[in-house]
Parts: structure tokens; sequence; C-alpha cells
């Protein structure tokens, strides 16, 4: 009886934890209207593996884990029904966002470009919002803005760094849960509790402290691998 009630236990936790991915990304589809997908994910690791690779075929895949893949980008819903659907087949899935459209848009860069922009924006008192934070690249995400106005507007600066990545139409991004590092994604800002959508600045009011910090941050590196 004792084993009996001890698996119960453990099942019961297991189907808790596996249950977050699942809640982040209805409260991102259901609550806030951003359309999103399962990531692929990463396979399974063993004691004499060296690390978690991509479930995708590609074997040298830049972002392990953490892109579209079956189902595809085009996939990507706030349909309530078809969520549950996706997460009770795959539970661990990672939540990814497809940007551009009425869903958010993301400017991303290296992790220590990305820590010194949010600096220098605070110091500015320029209002951000939700922030995206991996080992190697920060995403901060913006009000939803097409090519046309966003090449006009890097059309004034003088250069753009090659680190420096736009994530709008036909793009995605990896969205945190608030388990850990199943996909090794973060809240560096979180989205405010109880708002009924994430308040996003314009990507005017950031990209030059975004373009600075990016050129002036020693190796900064224009990796994509998050």
């Amino acid at each position: 009886m004792r084993e009996i009630l001890g698996r119960r236990r453990r099942l019961r936790f297991r189907r808790k934890e596996r249950t977050v991915q699942l809640d982040a990304a209805l409260t991102c589809a259901v609550e806030w209207d951003w359309p999103v997908l399962p990531g692929v994910g990463l396979k399974a690791t063993t004691r004499t593996s060296s690390g978690a690779g991509c479930v995708c075929p590609d074997p040298e895949c830049v972002v392990p884990g953490a892109h579209p893949f079956d189902p595809g980008l085009l996939a990507a819903t706030t349909d309530e029904r078809m969520i549950r659907w996706w997460w009770a087949r795959r539970p661990d899935a990672p939540v990814v966002l497809a940007t551009g459209g009425r869903a958010p848009c993301a400017v991303s860069l290296p992790a220590a470009a990305g820590a010194r922009a949010l600096a220098a924006l605070d110091a500015m008192d320029i209002r951000l919002g939700p922030v995206v934070a991996t080992p190697t690249r920060w995403s901060l995400l913006v009000a939803p803005y097409g090519l046309e106005r966003l090449g006009e507007l890097l059309y004034s600066k003088d250069s753009v760094p090659g680190s420096l990545r736009f994530h709008g139409e036909g793009g995605y991004l990896l969205l945190p849960s608030t388990t850990a590092d199943t996909a090794r994604a973060r809240w560096e800002r979180a989205p405010l509790k109880g708002s009924a959508r994430p308040w996003l600045p314009d990507v005017e009011a950031v990209v030059d402290a975004l373009v600075e910090a990016s050129t002036s941050t020693p190796g900064g590196g224009s990796r994509l691998a998050y």
C-alpha cells in the first residue's frame, strides 16, 4: 500500500509540473490574444550524454528546442481548444510566440549588450514592456511594426550591428513558462501580474539604445544561438 500511495504522489506531482507550459500558453493566447504554438523541444538526456540536442533533424540546429517544427509557424493560434490539444500530447513543449500582425514584435541582442541596453533605458526613464532572457540573448518585446516602418527607422542610423535581430511578421520568439530551464528562457522583465494584456513600447523608443549597446559592447558577437 505504501508503494502504491508513493507512486500516486509522484504521478500527481509530475502531472502538476507538466501543466505549467500549458498554463503559460493559455495565458498568452486566451488572456493576451497572442498566437502561440508548441516549440520542437529537446531530446531526453541520459547520464552519459554531454547535453540535450534538438528534436528536429538538423544536427547543427542553432536554437535547439526553441523553434517551431511540427506544427509549423503558420499554425500559431489563440484558439483555446487547439492549444489544449497540442499540450495534452506534448505537455513539456516550450511556448513559441508568432511575432507580428496583432502579436508583439521583438528586438533581440547578445546578453551582455542586452543588460547594458536595459541599464541605459532605465537611466533615460523609458518605460519598457516584457523582456525575455536566455543564456546568450535578451529580447525586448515591442508593439507590432511593419517592415517599411522598420526600414525607415534603420536607414537613419549610421550602422546597425549584425548582432541585432528583429522579430517581426513571419518571425517567432521563445517565451518563458514559470518552470525552470525546459527551454532555457526566463523573464528578465516579467509582464505585470493582473494586466489584461502586457503594455508594449514602440520600437522607436528603444532602438537607439539597442544599437548603441550592441555597437559598444566588446565581444557582443552575432550568434543567434539561444
